[in-house]
């Protein structure tokens, strides 16, 4: 095992005084800048808010201003005499099928006979001028009878159904162990986290284009193109050969990027009106739309023996997924999975409900399912420490989990599990030094550098957080991806339609045809669905999946390359290398560079890879149903004015299992990124709602964490230690410090307080002390 301490804000440049120069300047394991870099940043990069095409009409989507209603009726007379409106189209014109869904079909292209959430679709509109577009759809008279709204998910379970399905998504009931045992110490607590937004930096927005034959395409910031063709298809009455989704530029994507109530009205109204439909966006449409966390209630109890070891671990898990499905059921298992953290628990008995309510729609946002559990499992970590008088960190090195070790889900530890390494080095790292000798008035006090209470006021916090994720789909998720890699013209270029969210997938796919091939110039075509399934941009899959297949594409291309020169020196292609630009046998008698080799010639392969399958969860919670595991350590420091009840984090202390270092300074980012998420939902970020209407859809009302909220992330220790079954050894990176993140800080205050602090985001009322003393 090796690990690699990086050092951030310790020797100023975030590579602990070593990386770069230990690396090569291409390939795998240097810090390649990503080649979108500069049009980003002049503003030159192609997104879907910037597309024109000739004739081009504008889209509106009337949305619905209630929670729960039965719709009466639905009047579009006054919107289709609007000059400039081309076509106003509702559930009616749908050709295909009424209604769809990534899992579970239960969600309606358009509402019409009932609404079930705030803002979702009943009409839409096609006009001459976007302004024309959303009059005409304000004009559109919809007579609603007003339903009481079911906003409390205790209260789902004996509501009248929501839908036809019923209100229950999915229940597991995890079975581990014997349920009589029991701890010499016992504490309880019930925790609440709230609804946290992808905010995406740009909001939703498309294009759809009529094609000759009577099909469409469609060009969006899709993270999974194909199945958004599918789902498509199959709501247009349309083959899906006869729709083409392609991948615009992505501005920012933290969930399943684009919801399909953007897409969807975009393609009909093409297809209604023969002309190019453009649909932007409007932020309070953004919040209302897409899918957000799940709030999630936790109850737990824990028991551990006299020494602090867990014993038994029992949870209530209540995962709140407004009106419909999505990918409720996915994040139900993440969380009932990983209710016990991190930590080896010889019994374990979790009860685990998805339930419909009439609250916004939840799904898909990093690291689901098991940042909920995360901050619940840590606050009882905090509970347990303080019980026994044991340190907080000493408690959970006492129960760390480690390779061969067994989940509750009874799948065993298989993949690297250097949980107390990582412990131990956040805990071992420096603490920041106190204010105490600087003047009051150059304090950074809570509450931002005009921080109004008194710096006498404020007390420091140090707490800790170890959270986990799993990569790639689960529960028998058919996880493959098909790429191929091109030689000609003394180029390479890679085709997979493995979207790059911002998590460097184009990046790495040079880094790896750089280091097979030994070419310079790589490039990735664009991404449409005319190219073979990739998958879905999450759980950090293109890095694996994707990666893997780019990897062994380039080696079937190497090998078309090497053998002719293996043949006419009478060796095998085992016995040349490709290295610093140049092929050479291994006794150094054979020497040419790469571009002599590949000129003039064109080679080109493709592969695919599948990772080894996965099971579900049985009827006990039980089953082998991850591919691999990722861990995360965080120390936390907050500064905490104990009357107005306000939190600096001060610094975040990160240790990550991260497998194998591919880009270091990409990986930087994507950890800092992870962790600054993770500050916002453990104190800004709550898309509050009331009787289900949202609250402030805006970016006033969600605040957001800006630069001055943005703590120092030291990050300590990544530790390289490779999961053999994965190509490269690495593993995913951005979802397991937005996991991790709220629970340290949480942790922290509680140090501060005294408070027990069991509501994400933290309150200001939950982090006034107990005592002023």
């Amino acid at each position: 095992m090796a690990t690699l301490n990086v050092g951030v804000g310790a020797d100023g440049d975030g590579d602990g005084g070593n990386g770069d120069q230990q690396r090569t300047a291409r390939g795998i394991g240097a810090s390649v800048p990503s080649a979108d870099t500069r049009a980003k940043a002049e503003g030159t990069f192609p997104y879907a808010a910037d597309l024109w095409a000739e004739g081009l009409l504008w889209a509106a989507v009337l949305r619905s201003p209630h929670a729960h209603a039965r719709i009466r009726s639905i009047d579009t007379t006054a919107a289709a005499e609007m000059p400039g409106v081309r076509a106003v189209i509702t559930h009616a014109d749908v050709p295909g099928a009424t209604t769809h869904g990534r899992r579970i079909a239960d969600r309606p292209v358009f509402a019409h006979d009932v609404v079930r959430h705030h803002g979702e679709p009943i009409a839409a509109v096609a006009a001459d001028h976007p302004d024309t577009a959303r009059l005409a759809a304000a004009a559109i008279a919809v007579e609603y009878e007003l339903l009481d709204a079911v906003t409390d998910p205790e209260q789902s379970f004996g509501a009248a159904p929501l839908h036809p399905d019923g209100n229950l998504i999915r229940h597991i009931p995890l079975r581990y162990g014997d349920p009589d045992a029991t701890g010499e110490v016992v504490v309880e607590g019930l925790y609440r986290i709230g609804r946290q937004d992808p905010a995406p930096i740009g909001a939703e927005a498309g294009l759809a284009v009529p094609r000759p034959d009577g099909g469409v395409e469609i060009y969006t910031a899709s993270t999974d193109p194909h199945t958004d063709r599918d789902l498509a298809a199959a709501c247009f009455g349309l083959d899906p050969d006869r729709v083409r989704v392609v991948v615009t530029g992505v501005p920012g994507a933290t969930a399943d990027r684009e919801d399909p109530a953007f897409q969807l009205p975009l393609g009909l109204l093409a297809l209604r009106t023969g002309c190019p439909v453009k649909l932007a966006a409007t932020r309070e449409e953004s919040f209302l739309g897409h899918a957000h966390r799940h709030p999630t209630l936790l109850r737990y109890r824990h028991h551990a023996d006299a020494e602090g070891r867990l014993v038994k671990v029992e949870a209530q898990i209540l995962m709140d997924a407004g009106a419909y499905a999505d990918a409720s059921a996915e994040s139900l298992a993440a969380a009932v999975a990983f209710a016990c953290g991190p930590y080896v628990v010889p019994h374990a008995f979790v009860e685990g409900w998805a339930v419909r309510t009439n609250n916004p729609p939840s799904g898909h946002v990093r690291g689901e399912g098991a940042m909920q559990v995360c901050a619940a499992y840590e606050g009882q970590m905090d509970k347990l420490a303080a019980a026994l008088g044991i340190d907080g960190a000493e408690l959970r090195l006492r129960n760390a989990l480690a390779t061969g070790d067994l989940l509750p889900t009874g799948q065993t530890v298989t993949c690297p599990a250097p949980v107390a390494e990582l412990l131990r080095s956040v805990r071992d790292f420096p603490l920041p030094s106190l204010p105490k000798d600087t003047p009051e008035e150059d304090w950074l006090l809570p509450g931002g550098p005009e921080g109004a209470g008194e710096p006498g006021a404020v007390r420091r916090g140090v707490g800790y957080g170890v959270g986990m994720v799993h990569m790639l789909g689960a529960e028998g998720a058919d996880e493959v991806s098909t790429a191929t890699v091109k030689v000609a013209g003394g180029a390479a270029t890679v085709i997979c339609a493995a979207v790059d969210t911002g998590q460097g997938f184009s990046t790495l796919a040079r880094q790896i045809v750089q280091e097979v091939l030994g070419i310079d110039e790589v490039t990735t075509a664009p991404v449409d669905t005319d190219q073979p399934p990739a998958g879905p941009s999450a759980h950090g899959r293109h890095t694996w999946v994707s990666g893997g297949a780019v990897e062994r594409a380039a080696k079937m291309v190497r090998t078309q390359l090497l053998q002719p020169m293996a043949h006419q020196l009478g060796m095998s292609t085992e016995l040349l290398q490709i290295q610093d630009g140049r092929i050479t046998s291994y006794d150094g008698a054979f020497s040419l560079s790469v571009a002599e080799a590949i000129e003039g010639k064109e080679l080109w392969a493709t592969a695919q890879c599948r990772p080894h399958p996965t099971e579900p969860l049985d009827d006990h919670g039980q089953g082998d149903a991850f591919v691999g595991l990722a861990f995360c350590a965080i120390r936390a420091v907050v500064d905490v004015d104990i009357e107005l009840g306000t939190v600096r984090v001060v610094e975040l202390a990160v240790a990550q299992d991260v497998g194998r270092i591919l880009n270091p300074r990409q990986l930087e980012a994507r950890i800092e990124a992870g962790v600054t998420q993770g500050v916002g939902a453990a104190l800004t970020e709550n898309l509050r709602s009331v009787a289900g209407l949202v609250r402030h859809p805006d970016l006033t009302g969600y605040p957001l964490p800006t630069s001055l909220d943005a703590p120092a992330v030291r990050i300590v220790r990544l530790v390289e230690e490779r999961d053999v079954v994965a190509p490269f050894g690495a593993k995913a990176a951005s979802a397991v410090p937005v996991v991790t993140t709220p629970a340290a800080v949480a942790s922290a205050v509680r140090a501060a307080t005294g408070r027990p602090v069991n509501r994400i985001p933290i309150r200001p009322s939950a982090a006034v002390a107990v005592s002023n003393s």
